[in-house]
């Protein structure tokens, strides 16, 4: 007996056919998406120089003590109307994720001009390898290459940072960028440039400055390090 007939003579109604959940599941899944989206937009756009947000130096401040400068590596013209200032271990991994915001600073500001970047050596004790890497750095200075080694250090941190033969792929990466190997080795080996490094943590101690990283627009601390506050503040400083 089909089963249209035996619904007849039972008097059972017909089945109702199952509603699919597919199109609700997809719209609450693109909801969700776009929700997502929105929330990461928030957080990452730059908010707008006169925001009330964004930090300040506070009544009063006393500038930054600029003759400090000369402990750390400068770049850009001496007398652009904004400095900016880190202080970072080679080592630390949010410095490595603020270097992406620090090439930007050098691209759009640096280069035009209108702001000095300043790199302040602060390596913690916890980090085995931050003296040496901020060593390679300036023994790559000896030979106009410290910018370039610098890049280098942050760009590839995941590989040296916990080796126990860290001084090796310096070495390395001073091959790769055309140096003279054996005049680098020689610096490394001689720690010629640690009291330039103690020197420059110094000074972070001098202002009390102990976490990495550190950045200021002249004298305003920025809360949030990153690009998105680093440019609205700049900008805010430029338009001063």
């Amino acid at each position: 007996m089909g089963e249209s007939k035996r619904r007849k003579q039972s008097g059972q109604p017909a089945p109702k056919a199952k509603n699919s959940q597919k199109p609700l599941i997809i719209g609450l899944s693109a909801g969700v998406i776009a929700l997502i989206v929105a929330i990461v937009y928030v957080i990452t756009a730059a908010p707008n120089p006169d925001s009330d947000a964004l930090p300040t130096a506070g009544t009063n401040a006393a500038p930054f003590p600029s003759q400090v400068d000369q402990f750390g590596v400068s770049m850009g013209d001496p007398d652009a109307p904004v400095v900016v200032r880190e202080f970072a271990d080679y080592q630390c991994p949010a410095c490595q994720r603020f270097s992406g915001a620090a090439n930007q600073l050098k691209e759009q500001y640096v280069e035009s001009g209108q702001v000095r970047f300043v790199f302040f050596d602060l390596p913690l004790q916890q980090h085995q390898n931050a003296v040496p890497a901020a060593l390679a750095a300036r023994c790559a200075g000896d030979q106009d290459s410290y910018w370039a080694m610098h890049d280098r250090l942050f760009s590839d941190q995941y590989e040296w940072s916990g080796s126990g033969s860290a001084v090796d792929m310096f070495e390395r990466y001073a091959t790769d960028l055309g140096l003279e190997t054996r005049r680098f080795r020689r610096c490394m080996d001689t720690n010629l440039h640690i009291e330039d490094i103690e020197q420059s943590r110094q000074v972070a101690m001098q202002l009390r400055l102990t976490s990495t990283p550190t950045v200021l627009v002249d004298n305003i601390r920025l809360t949030r390090p990153g690009w998105s506050q680093l440019s609205a503040v700049v900008e805010r400083e430029l338009a001063k």
